[in-house]
């Protein structure tokens, strides 16, 4: 299991060392509800771009493990929509969904097998990559989500890095993070909320936990990361309230590296 870092700091620094020149952020926008033939399309133009494909050759060939010539980037599939645990259910609003759409995500895969993560979000200037992840987390979860509750919603809690899926009135665990959170079973949706109400509940947009800008709930995943990691608490990890896809709010550079770090003691 990983955590994503995407620290100020890290981001710049990945995008120096992929040769790419800061851009001027892009203001984050409320996401669509929902991932349409039109948005999928829309995603699929940025993930294809001969820009996108450029930056991905410095991506996979960043540490070495094939040349910049060699790696020949090519998109898998088409873009999927990823959900994240919505500030709205945690608050109780009623008939919020349990999850809503923060980015839509595109395969990538070099000619020795590297795979990343393309997320594509809709910004003032139109859909945009924003940033590159390593792994294929997004796609792994989505199929073992449709394979365990078919029809339901996949989402990740960002706050622990755990992975679930929804639907029929339940939650269910996609990973050991989430089986921690709420057992093998799964739980009910009302049951899962009175979780994250109580978890998150004083860390929602406007509540002085993040007026003061911290990012919400990360207290745990801070104290469990390993030497490698960056602390959550001065990284600026992945800031979960943010409006539209939380990448953007640490400000979209084009396609910027995030780091998966592993946790100390998870497996490989």
């Amino acid at each position: 299991m990983t955590l994503r870092a995407s620290a100020a700091a890290a981001v710049l620094a990945a995008t120096a060392f992929l040769g790419l020149a800061p851009q001027a952020a892009a203001a984050p926008v409320p996401q669509p509800q929902a991932a349409t033939a039109e948005n999928r399309a829309a995603a699929a133009g940025a993930a294809t771009a001969p820009d996108t494909l450029a930056t991905l050759s410095r991506f996979f060939a960043r540490e070495g493990r094939v040349s910049l010539a060699a790696a020949q980037p090519r998109i898998e599939g088409e873009a999927i929509p990823v959900h994240h645990l919505s500030p709205d259910f945690v608050a109780g609003r009623a008939d919020a969904s349990v999850a809503r759409l923060e980015f839509l995500a595109s395969q990538a895969v070099s000619s020795d097998g590297q795979r990343a993560a393309l997320w594509t979000a809709r910004t003032e200037t139109g859909w945009q990559v924003v940033n590159i992840a390593t792994g294929d987390d997004e796609f792994r979860y989505a199929r073992l989500g449709a394979a365990k509750l078919p029809g339901g919603t996949v989402f990740r809690e960002p706050q622990i890095d755990a992975w679930y899926v929804a639907g029929g009135g339940r939650v269910l665990p996609l990973d050991e993070d989430a089986v921690r959170a709420v057992g093998a079973g799964g739980t009910t949706l009302g049951a899962y909320r009175v979780r994250v109400a109580a978890a998150y509940g004083d860390k929602l947009p406007g509540s002085p936990y993040a007026e003061r800008g911290a990012a919400g709930g990360f207290a745990e995943a801070e104290a469990e990361a390993g030497a490698d990691a960056v602390p959550a608490a001065a990284a600026g990890v992945e800031v979960s309230w943010a409006a539209g896809a939380g990448v953007l709010a640490l400000g979209a550079l084009g396609a910027a590296a995030v780091r998966r770090l592993r946790r100390a003691g998870a497996r490989a």
